[in-house]
């Protein structure tokens, strides 16, 4: 096993991202939500950007899940989306990288397949997420040879819009069904969530939203009180 997959196992990892239209956005805001989440006892941090990854990196020690986010044109992917994407990710060094394996076409007309078989080649021994939103895509990167399957595309596609999350039942199947480590992420809100979570046989957890974006989390709380 992997020494970086021992030391995030049954543990939390926490997302620390902040697009350009977000109040938050800052390499130097991102790095301190990071230290500040290693102190509360979190196992990895997932960031998004060489630049972000690269900031935090010099303050918090813990393995990190680095992907970046970039929109091309005819396609829906936009987590780590081409070979660019991934050699910049594998200068910054980082532990694993995460991409959208998702059944969606690829910039330039690729499946998951080709890519992930041409990043493997390339690089064949980084660590490699997969992050996916249904049962049947997590199995297929499984298959392929992706190091850890995650559920963070559920509910996040236009064929899984209306899954509810956390999906803790797809996560016992998928905890059952694949060969590689399974990282539950997506819509845990609360730490009886996470527990439950873990308790599906799951690796190991990602929460972002309910940390580390407060907007998202005032938004929440004023909800409650106007309804």
């Amino acid at each position: 096993m992997h020494a970086v997959l021992e030391q995030i196992k049954n543990g939390l990892i926490v997302s620390c991202q902040a697009l350009e239209d977000e109040p938050l956005h800052s390499s130097y805001i991102m790095q301190k939500m990071a230290y500040a989440a290693m102190l509360g006892g979190a196992v990895g941090i997932r960031a998004n950007s060489v630049k972000d990854i690269c900031e935090i990196r010099k303050e918090v020690k813990l393995p990190m899940i680095g992907i970046i986010k970039k929109q091309y044109e005819n396609s829906e992917v936009f987590i780590t989306p081409t070979v660019q994407e991934v050699d910049a990710l594998v200068e910054t060094g980082v532990e694993i990288i995460a991409l959208d394996a998702t059944n969606r076409i690829r910039p330039g007309g690729q499946k998951i397949q080709e890519f992930f078989e041409e990043i493997r080649g390339k690089y064949p021994n980084q660590l490699f997420m997969a992050d996916c939103a249904t049962f049947e895509e997590a199995c297929f990167a499984d298959k392929l040879g992706f190091d850890l399957v995650g559920t963070t595309l559920r509910s996040h596609t236009s064929y899984t819009n209306d899954a509810v999350i956390p999906d803790y039942d797809m996560m016992k199947r998928l905890a059952v069904s694949c060969r590689h480590a399974v990282i539950a992420e997506g819509g845990i809100w609360t730490p009886e969530q996470l527990k439950e979570a873990l308790g599906a046989g799951v690796w190991a957890a990602v929460i972002g939203t309910a940390i580390t974006r407060p907007m998202d989390i005032t938004k929440r709380f004023v909800a409650s009180i106007q309804k």
